[in-house]
């Protein structure tokens, strides 16, 4: 079998085989093939596409190039969750625990942040103490345990994933959907999850900027992941503002805080109730969607949800003292308030922009060797659909020096667009694919 046989093949716009993609994957993982061969076929996977058998084939391929992650030692149902990625996506630091909370044990790789905030590994740590660093076994105990686990990525898995991400992330190769779903669901299924809730995001501060292409990618992974034996559940949903009030580490983990405690709302306890519906029903732990929301507003009305979070913080080297008293948490020097230039209603937040206020901050990542400042960030006070007043305050910087304040603060107020009548807000919720 040649390289250049299978470049050419897919070039023409044929199907590779099972045996070809293998031979691909493990020779790339190996360090056998080249970049040079190995970006010609991603390019000619871009322009040329792949059949979902295909799509299947390469995403298996990729999720046993390393180790996998064996989950049969825990008891009960595991499930695990992933989200394309927004701006203000806290959503892991307080749907784990909302869900675990009711039995279902979460057993979660997450990875750190590159762009406008950190990953959820990187808002953990605004926790004192707190280590993602957990060996297999620790990570399988701590699960079995407490019934929730939140880890770094191995080196060991999933390998082939690493190398094709960083090599697409320079060849122009990151937008073709069979590349992204087998980068997603290589690491999901590697992971070992039985079930697994996909939160993929359409608008201006996702990947995925129109909710088609959103469904595209959506509908393509639930087919993947169930063809691999796996209950997977896709939520199309809207990120075409900041997600919550709270971009920054530390200051997403206050707000998570706040919902677990039962004193923050809004889009965000939206979208945890309905991803922890579906992981709930998929799990067999709900009868229906109303039953399985109910749990999870009772979890948060009677403090099992908040105290969750606290086991975990704790069992991962953590200050859970901080769970419940948040002054412990990272807080930054300087606040600055950001007034607004009009009057009447918001009529959009520019999210993609405003999650590079964060970053410019020094709350994100511009290159993998950058330091993040975990108190950094901003605090919405106004968002779309909400009257203002000249003046007003429309956010909070949180910096650490006027400087960056003020000129955060300048950049923030442009993201902000005006209208004298209350602009159609859709809800965060676009659809479900089952």
């Amino acid at each position: 079998m040649q390289m250049t046989d299978i470049i050419a093949k897919k070039r023409d716009g044929g199907e590779l085989t099972r045996e070809e993609i293998g031979y691909f994957i493990t020779g790339y993982t190996r360090g056998d093939i080249p970049d040079y061969q190995a970006s010609a076929l991603l390019m000619a996977i871009v322009w040329r596409g792949m059949t979902r058998r295909e799509t299947l084939d390469l995403t298996l391929a990729m999720m046993h190039s390393g180790e996998t992650l064996d989950l049969s030692s825990i008891t009960g149902v595991k499930a695990d969750k992933h989200s394309t990625g927004g701006v203000g996506d806290k959503t892991s630091l307080a749907l784990l625990p909302m869900v675990a909370a009711q039995g279902v044990r979460m057993a979660k790789m997450s990875g750190r942040g590159l762009g406008h905030t950190g990953g959820t590994i990187d808002k953990l740590e605004s926790f004192p103490g707190f280590s993602c660093a957990l060996t297999d076994e620790a990570f399988l105990s701590q699960v079995e345990r407490i019934g929730l686990a939140i880890a770094g990525q191995t080196a060991d898995l999933d390998p082939a994933d690493k190398k094709l991400y960083a090599l697409r992330d320079v060849t122009g190769t990151v937008s073709s959907i069979p590349l992204i779903v087998s980068s997603i669901m290589s690491k999901k299924l590697a992971a070992g999850a039985d079930v697994i809730v996909l939160d993929v995001k359409c608008g201006d501060g996702a990947f995925m900027k129109t909710e088609e292409d959103a469904r595209t990618l959506a509908a393509e992974m639930v087919e993947i992941g169930k063809m691999a034996g796996r209950r997977t559940v896709a939520c199309i949903t809207g990120m075409d503002q900041p997600l919550g009030r709270a971009v920054g580490n530390a200051l997403e983990v206050k707000e998570a805080i706040a919902l677990l405690s039962g004193s923050f709302g809004g889009d965000l306890l939206e979208l945890c109730l309905t991803l922890g519906s579906c992981i709930l029903t998929e799990s067999g732990a709900a009868a229906n969607d109303a039953d399985a929301r109910e749990k999870l507003e009772r979890g948060i009305a009677d403090g099992s949800a908040l105290a969750k979070l606290a086991e975990l913080v704790e069992a991962q080297g953590g200050d859970r003292r901080a769970v419940y008293d948040t002054s412990l948490l990272p807080s930054a020097p300087v606040t600055l308030e950001v007034p607004s230039p009009a009057g009447g209603y918001v009529s959009g937040i520019a999210a993609e922009h405003s999650g590079l206020v964060s970053m410019h901050l020094g709350g994100g990542r511009a290159t993998k060797d950058s330091v993040i400042d975990l108190s950094v960030g901003f605090v919405l006070n106004k968002k779309t659909g909400d009257t203002v007043a000249p003046g007003e305050s429309l956010a909070t910087i949180h910096a650490h020096d006027e400087k960056s304040a003020a000129e955060a603060a300048a950049s923030l107020s442009g993201c902000f667009s005006f209208s004298d009548t209350k602009p159609e807000t859709p809800g965060i919720i676009r659809t479900i694919i089952r």
